[in-house]
């Protein structure tokens, strides 16, 4: 579980692939880079629309899939199930998200991250999350600032960092899946199980268990 620290993490930042404020990930994506030099191997920008309804958070970029490309969920399997049930809802231009310059389009909707840089096995500890939440802060204050409505949250740790970005507490709005929280700027935040391998061969998330989540979704904010 997060806690919001003595020192405010969520101080608006604009995101620069060239960040290297994290030791620990600047120092692996170093070394994945040069095992892998064809790799973004880079903090992983947003992408979708500027002007989105929808903000989906994810956790971190992925080894192969993220990371690989330099665009979030795409080339890995926690993609998969994301991108078809965006093209099912109306919200991708095409069901696979392959690689940066495959032509896909988001509609309505973008995606990020709470952390921009691929951590060791996937986990990113409490420094970095807290030192990335500045950027989803910005992205948050700019994607209102433009019309946006909801923010889904894939995961515990998203739910986490999209509440301390907007200076909240977990408490006052617990995370559970399929549940709905109205945030005091006027947005509203929507929780799901990241469609992670692991949650997905577990049927901890089934895809009838997205879509519903979806279909709300796309049901309160008016989208299509």
């Amino acid at each position: 579980m997060l806690t919001r620290p003595a020192t405010d993490c969520s101080v608006q930042t604009e995101f620069s692939t060239e960040c290297r404020r994290c030791d620990r990930l600047a120092h692996f994506l170093d070394d994945v880079k040069l095992r892998h030099p064809n790799y973004h191997s880079l903090p992983v920008p947003s992408f979708g629309a500027t002007d989105a309804t929808l903000l989906i958070i994810g956790l971190a970029p992925g080894m192969h899939g993220a990371n690989r490309t330099g665009r979030p969920f795409t080339g890995d399997y926690a993609g998969l199930l994301l991108y078809q049930t965006l093209h099912k809802f109306g919200l991708a231009s095409s069901d696979q998200s392959i690689s940066s310059g495959d032509g896909l389009q988001l509609l309505g909707c973008r995606i990020t991250n709470a952390v921009k840089c691929l951590p060791p096995a996937n986990k990113p500890d409490y420094s970095e999350i807290c030192q990335c939440n500045g950027y989803l802060a910005t992205e948050i204050v700019d994607f209102a600032a433009l019309g946006g409505k909801g923010l889904l949250s894939l995961g515990r740790v998203a739910h986490q960092a999209g509440l301390m970005a907007l200076g909240l507490k977990e408490r006052d709005y617990p995370f559970s899946h399929g549940a709905s929280h109205e945030l005091p700027n006027g947005l509203t935040l929507y929780d799901s199980y990241h469609c992670s391998r692991y949650n997905t061969q577990t049927k901890r998330l089934t895809t009838e268990m997205f879509e519903r989540v979806f279909s709300r979704i796309c049901a309160d904010l008016a989208l299509n």
